[in-house]
């Protein structure tokens, strides 16, 4: 092997909306037929690719005559049905002149939670890897809430990555990759190689990016994350560095690598502590929080602080210990409310003083990620 990685066999390869968007406010068809040709070069090399792109609401704010990224969801969404037509017939007109075709593949956090949902989708975009179409995905924008409200597609990537098995998450953007500090800053230094995410200084890494995109490194570093634990290589790179695609997977030394986990975690443990939106919080004691960390067991409502947030049986909510840190992830077995009734009290407590149905664990280790 020579660079940073063997050729990889598939990849998944996510470009950001403010590397799509032109200076005139519409889909900038030359980045758009560049970004294409590098795909085509790199199925004919010998990878395959899943391209998961946005671009959908920026192509939508120039058809509208939209100067900024509108911040209400109704218009937002209306963008994005806007927009979505013109993104996918770019990218087909480039396609077809290689004698390829492209195929639109819209996804939500839905077809990752339901396992229906889940295997039809890995089936129906591994046959189009097989019979030679550009599988192209994009989060549901034109009907989708919270996906819109909060994240980028770089997550989405992530999880298309875990769920295909691929070799390689490829994110690109319109930074040269992950900086020590804010790369607008006269001393900041690019990183070329990350080894665990969770050394990381997070609180020195930029926030929100462009405002044409509602991704940022933040968000980028948790994408990485996630295909690191699938057992794949991420690399964060300049969307428009020419050449980018093929000096990536060539394992070159441009943009930041984060390395691959030797072993991969189970994809709905991937769910749980990376996918699910948190609808809220359980604040637990320092001896709870130790508990968690170090053997991996459930969380019981003796060592429960406190509870909030808006959740339901059945959400993903964050445990945090007691200096404020996420401590895991998991899928609460009690509204909130309950869950602050419960708190402080032992399993047999609990079965005594609010009956047989409250002696269930808070969240069952089987349903708990421990993050740090």
């Amino acid at each position: 092997m020579s660079g940073r990685f063997p050729l990889p066999s598939l990849a998944v390869v996510k470009v950001g909306s403010s590397s799509l968007r032109g200076p005139d406010g519409r889909l900038d068809q030359t980045q758009v037929t560049a970004l294409t040709e590098q795909v085509v070069a790199a199925r004919q090399g010998g990878t395959r690719v899943v391209l998961v792109s946005s671009g959908a609401v920026a192509a939508g704010m120039g058809l509208l005559g939209l100067q900024r990224r509108p911040l209400d969801l109704p218009t937002l969404q209306a963008a994005a049905a806007v927009g979505q037509g013109e993104l996918i017939q770019a990218y087909q007109r480039v396609l077809a002149g290689h004698g390829a075709a492209a195929a639109q593949i819209l996804l939500s956090q839905d077809d990752f939670i339901h396992r229906g949902r889940y295997l039809n989708a890995r089936t129906a975009l591994h046959r189009l890897l097989e019979i030679g179409v550009l599988p192209i995905v994009n989060e549901n924008d034109a009907v989708a809430t919270d996906e819109l409200a909060y994240g980028d597609n770089d997550h989405l990537a992530a999880l298309v990555t875990s769920m295909l098995d691929a070799d390689l998450l490829v994110l690109l953007s319109d930074v040269a990759g992950l900086y020590d500090r804010d790369p607008r800053d006269a001393g900041a230094q690019l990183i070329r190689r990350v080894d665990d995410v969770g050394e990381l200084d997070l609180a020195r890494i930029g926030g929100v990016g462009s405002y044409v995109g509602s991704g940022g490194m933040r968000t980028k570093v948790g994408s990485a994350r996630v295909a690191a634990a699938s057992a794949a290589h991420a690399v964060v790179a300049d969307a428009r560095r020419p050449g980018v695609l093929a000096e990536v997977l060539g394992g070159q030394e441009v943009g930041t690598w984060f390395v691959a986990a030797p072993h991969r975690v189970e994809a709905r443990r991937l769910w749980i502590g990376y996918a699910l939106r948190v609808h809220g919080r359980i604040h637990v004691d320092a001896g709870a929080a130790e508990a968690l960390r170090s053997r991996g067991v459930s969380l019981l409502a003796v060592g429960v602080v406190r509870a909030d947030g808006r959740f339901g049986v059945g959400d993903a909510v964050e445990v945090v210990d007691p200096q404020g840190t996420v401590v895991a992830r998991g899928l609460s077995n009690y509204e909130v409310a309950d869950v602050v009734r419960l708190a402080g009290r032992s399993t047999r407590q609990a079965a005594a003083e609010l009956g047989a149905g409250y002696a269930r664990e808070v969240i069952h280790r089987d349903d708990l990620v421990v993050l740090s």
